[in-house]
């Protein structure tokens, strides 16, 4: 064989196979359109199959009639179950009460959620505690139904009348905090405690508002609100049905 034949031979290995690289495009655009067709065959399909279900429910429209029956019945008898568990609740609120010896026995916490409940008796809706950590002096906030927002700070002890005093400093956290702070109408520091003549002065010339343990016995025990309860509260914000 002549060098230049063993060239040309060299030559056709190394030089690549037009047929091997056309048959890669080739092969994307078939799978292309596999998934194309069965994409369309996948909404023919959908678009006969609702056609058939839309053609069985004409012919037979009375289940349609039925279902939307029993579709209304039930939404009848979930707002009726609504309805009739808030009344329960209301009545239940009503009626809430507590003796001084049941207060307590409260933990300090769950103190706080009694005085929260007892807002609500009275018809403030959104009554909510709000104590722990970096509370800023405002244990529970409410607004009563005359548009005005109270923020209450509590103290509870033990040991009732033998606990420690509710003195100035309680207060004047209180009055820092709760109209700069919380945006209160009222402010009031509730206790099953004593408070000091000191502290009721304070709280005199401050305009907050104290409920020691006697005028929380007489609240938590009786039906009514706390503001009937209390000297020189301000103003409703809005008239009311109770105005």
């Amino acid at each position: 064989m002549s060098p230049r034949s063993r060239k040309g031979r060299a030559a056709t290995a190394r030089r690549p196979s037009a047929r091997r690289y056309s048959r890669r495009p080739g092969t994307k655009r078939q799978r292309a359109d596999d998934r194309l067709i069965g994409l369309l065959a996948a909404v023919v399909f959908a678009v006969a199959l609702v056609v058939t279900v839309v053609n069985w429910l004409l012919v037979h429209w009375w289940i349609l009639a039925v279902a939307g029956a029993l579709v209304v019945l039930a939404g009848g008898g979930w707002l009726y179950h609504r309805r009739q568990q808030a009344r329960w609740d209301a009545v239940r609120a009503q009626g809430l009460r507590y003796g001084l010896a049941q207060l307590d026995a409260l933990h300090h916490t769950r103190f706080e959620y009694a005085v929260r409940d007892l807002m609500r008796r009275d018809g403030c809706q959104d009554a909510v505690r709000v104590g722990g950590g970096g509370d800023l002096g405002a244990d529970v906030k409410a607004t009563d139904p005359y548009g005005r927002r109270w923020v209450i700070q509590c103290k509870h002890r033990r040991n009732g009348l033998a606990g420690s005093a509710v003195g100035t400093p309680d207060l004047q956290i209180l009055n820092g905090t709760a109209r700069q702070v919380h945006g209160a109408d009222i402010a009031v520091i509730v206790t099953n405690g004593r408070v000091t003549a000191p502290a009721l002065d304070f709280a005199k010339h401050q305009r907050l508002h104290v409920v020691d343990r006697h005028t929380l016995g007489m609240w938590a025990s009786g039906s009514r609100p706390l503001w009937e309860l209390l000297r020189a509260v301000p103003p409703p914000r809005r008239p009311t049905t109770r105005s």
